[in-house]
């Protein structure tokens, strides 16, 4: 049995993809562009609003009004950060075997801190996690281990003992980098990268009831 079971927030934990799809799509509103459905952006979430400017309005850092796009995208997220997100079938199942088993859970995103914490808080979740470490909590994010080894410091745990549950290939790297065990969810947004199959992780599963399992509580 794993000591703490730490989980990506979008994509892992959370299914935020809707709300950022809005914030994109008030975008396109604004320069008199049509909607872009949901489902087409849902695959760019977990590269944030990098991501999603590519996706849904072909803009790239470098282009002369990424910078003015990229923070009129974070303010319209941040007025609805939590309309339409909920968490993803299965989670609340995990998290109470954690707490029943006497487990530590806890969140490690590039998300940062100025939405994790609102979300989390809007969702209910802020007070029961026993560390929330964001994208720039640390000195560098993931794929860099800084984030996941920040997390073991909080809840005085050795990575060894920890299992890191994400939907993107760098939350694998990073994990590992840690000296963690690793889940990849088929559930999540995934990218348009390698497929999951390729990304290293030392467990593969396709629900988040299924995390349970493997971290030992089932």
């Amino acid at each position: 049995m794993f000591d703490a079971v730490l989980f990506d927030l979008d994509g892992t934990f959370a299914d935020t993809a809707p709300d950022l799809a809005a914030a994109l799509n008030r975008l396109r509103a604004d320069l008199g562009l049509a909607p872009v459905p949901p489902a087409r952006l849902r695959p760019h979430t977990s590269h944030g609003v990098r991501g999603m400017l590519a996706a849904g309005l072909d803009m790239r850092p470098g282009d002369p009004l990424y910078g003015e796009f990229h923070e009129r995208f974070l303010r319209y997220y941040s007025a609805d950060i939590c309309v339409h997100t909920t968490i993803f079938a299965g989670i609340d199942e995990v998290l109470d075997a954690c707490e029943q088993r006497g487990a530590a859970w806890g969140i490690v995103t590039n998300k940062a801190q100025r939405f994790t914490l609102p979300l989390l808080h809007q969702l209910g979740y802020a007070r029961r996690a026993a560390c929330v470490v964001s994208g720039d909590s640390a000195r560098r994010a993931k794929p860099a281990p800084q984030p996941m080894q920040l997390a073991c410091r909080l809840l005085a745990a050795d990575a060894a003992r920890c299992l890191y549950v994400g939907d993107d290939v760098r939350d694998i790297q990073a994990g590992r980098a840690a000296g963690m065990a690793t889940v990849a969810v088929r559930y999540g947004y995934l990218g348009d990268g390698e497929p999951i199959e390729a990304w290293g992780a030392d467990h593969l599963v396709a629900r988040a009831q299924e995390i349970a399992a493997v971290a030992g509580f089932g």
